[in-house]
């Protein structure tokens, strides 16, 4: 077995695991597979649940593929790649939830080889991956406890990863054109290796680890927000919201351009969008509203400090 299929297999396992957990948390909803196959490609599964009790829309996807040649949004910043086979093979979990209180969720792990790839050492490799929160109304100790789990979890292996990866996050995950970042961040990581001086076992521990935080990164914020009422203003202002979502995905997202480019399943990659959305024109609300709140929530904050402080 090579290493891609060594990680492919753990996280099919995972894949499994996380949706028996987001169908115990949503109490009623179920998921359904969706599992796809292409010779020139590779394989995938995706699970799906929708109009579920707490999750509006919720995915969990798997897939394995390969290439002749590495995808564009590859060369682009590793021009020496260009023309090679590659492997790669990732988990994608996104959470949208139907009450606006409770906020989106979104976390991926994936593994890439570059080259002939072997039992023992793939010529190029490494690891990426992460999580982050999208909020639609802003509250401090949701944001806390989020960072705070994960920085527990990066500080368990290097306590250099988690300021360098939340930096990161709050730099991917940004709209330029909006000039706010898409949520209140996480962690973001991208081609670790043993350039890092980090062995390929470690980096594999980690993601372990990494996928086993989700759940207790995650369900504390949804028990404390989805029981809490709201009406058409906070619906409305949800869809809203919801359409910067669907603008980064589109227009900026890594996994989007790579899944479109390997000519992969379609349904699998625009699962992460969310069920519904909306844009208005020009909607500005009041800035002492709970609603203008929201955007003191997005931008760089020391989120894991508890204290909600501001980075310069």
């Amino acid at each position: 077995m090579t290493r891609a299929e060594t990680v492919a297999q753990f996280l099919r396992g995972e894949q499994a695991r996380l949706v028996g957990e987001f169908e115990r948390i949503d109490g009623g909803g179920v998921f359904r597979q969706a599992p796809w196959s292409r010779s020139e490609l590779g394989t995938g599964t995706a699970r799906i649940l929708e109009h579920g009790k707490v999750f509006e829309r919720a995915g969990v996807n798997v897939s394995l593929v390969h290439g002749a040649r590495v995808p564009a949004s590859i060369v682009e910043t590793q021009p020496s790649l260009a023309g090679r086979p590659f492997v790669a093979t990732g988990i994608s979990i996104v959470l949208h939830a139907a009450n606006p209180y409770t906020p989106s969720f979104h976390a991926n792990f994936r593994y890439f080889e570059v080259g002939e790839s072997t039992e023992d050492e793939p010529d190029t490799w490494w690891f990426g991956g992460g999580a982050d929160m999208t909020p639609s109304y802003g509250f401090a100790e949701d944001a806390t406890h989020f960072h705070v789990t994960l920085k527990d979890c990066c500080d368990r292996y290097d306590p250099r990863w988690y300021p360098a990866w939340k930096r990161a996050c709050d730099e991917y995950f940004y709209l330029p054109h909006r000039g706010e970042m898409r949520g209140v961040g996480g962690i973001f990581f991208d081609r670790l290796s043993d350039a890092d001086s980090v062995t390929w076992q470690r980096c594999f521990d980690f993601v372990r680890d990494g996928c086993a935080t989700l759940i207790a990164a995650i369900e504390p914020i949804v028990a404390r927000r989805s029981d809490t009422p709201f009406g058409d203003r906070e619906r409305q202002w949800q869809l809203l919201r919801r359409g910067r979502y669907v603008e980064f995905n589109l227009v900026y997202d890594r996994g989007t351009r790579f899944g479109l480019q390997t000519r992969g399943n379609i349904e699998a990659i625009l699962m992460s969008l969310p069920a519904t959305a909306s844009w208005g024109f020009d909607v500005r609300p009041e800035p002492d509203s709970p609603e203008g709140q929201i955007g003191r929530f997005l931008q760089p904050t020391d989120w894991a400090a508890g204290v909600g402080r501001s980075q310069d």
